[in-house]
């Protein structure tokens, strides 16, 4: 989390020194993009999150993207705890597989049927938790924006 935080931070502080003057000559008189950087500068921290809970939008991108926005470094900074729900997916899913390729090698403890059952419970509690708060940012941000 603190590695992810750091880059996405130092690429939307690329996005904010570097490049954005040239994207804002680029989006120069763009109504649709005004009014998403409107609604990002007063909602900064609450849009940022959501985005972040949702993993249907690409990380790297929008590092780069609110870099340009009104949105604070601070909130930007704060809103990175909504990485967290994706990155205990992935870390969970990374267990279950290296759990797959031990198989037959290691001696479980446990009744191996068990075992298989709380890992395969955990891995659909993970997807459903998941689905159900990518689906909540969702529909806050269509409501927001």
């Amino acid at each position: 989390m603190v590695g992810a935080t750091l880059g996405a931070t130092a690429a939307f502080l690329v996005g904010r020194y570097l490049a954005r003057n040239w994207v804002a000559r680029k989006i120069a008189g763009n109504a649709k993009f005004k009014a998403i950087d409107d609604a990002v500068g007063r909602e900064g921290l609450k849009i940022v999150l959501l985005t972040r809970l949702s993993p249907i939008f690409p990380f790297v991108l929008l590092n780069y993207a609110y870099g340009i926005t009104q949105v604070s470094l601070w909130d930007y900074v704060l809103a990175s705890i909504g990485m967290i729900p994706g990155t205990v997916a992935y870390v969970y899913l990374g267990s279950l597989i290296t759990d797959l390729a031990l198989i037959g090698v290691a001696s479980p403890s446990l009744n191996p049927a068990f075992q298989w059952g709380i890992r395969l419970l955990g891995l659909v509690a993970t997807v459903v938790v998941t689905i159900y708060v990518s689906r909540i940012a969702r529909q806050a941000l269509t409501q927001d924006v």
